[in-house]
């Protein structure tokens, strides 16, 4: 069997348990681009016995806020979150999806009050796990949203 190795951080987040292929997502979440200064490993569908596959994301010199950990729980709400000090784990936990999101998703029917531009109206949504799946309701029209990486703003 073959072993991915992957060098450890000195500081930084280690997010591991991500959903198959959502990394790319992770990042874009964590602002991270191809421009960035930042350290970054990122693994893309390992083998995995909880999960099958996953991917796991690694970033020197970051430590996630809860805004963004809310969002990535959203997208891989298994994810787990390692806080790395000096090549030791300090922290770690599971991301947790908040049971409601404010200005963080996109209601996708285009009649809701939350997509008018005349309305100063921000949108709301309450979120719900059911069977290792996140969706989200619109607290405005009710839409409810199953695959929430393409509603993210």
């Amino acid at each position: 069997m073959k072993e991915l190795v992957v060098s450890k951080i000195k500081d930084g987040t280690v997010i591991d348990h991500i959903n198959a292929g959502r990394a790319p997502l992770v990042l874009k979440i964590l602002g991270i681009d191809v421009g960035t200064d930042l350290t970054v490993s990122m693994a893309m569908n390992v083998s995995s016995s909880k999960m099958g596959k996953k991917d796991i994301v690694k970033v020197e010199g970051m430590y996630i806020s809860e805004e963004k950990l809310s969002k990535i729980a959203l997208i891989s709400p298994n994810a787990t979150i390692n806080l790395i000090r000096n090549y030791e784990i300090e922290r770690k936990f599971k991301v947790n999806p908040p049971e409601v999101v404010e200005e963080v998703l996109k209601c996708p029917n285009p009649m809701c009050v939350s997509n008018a531009e005349r309305e100063p109206v921000r949108s709301i949504f309450y979120v719900k796990i059911e069977e290792n799946e996140v969706s989200a309701r619109c607290h405005y029209c009710g839409r409810k949203i199953k695959d929430l990486a393409n509603y993210i703003s």
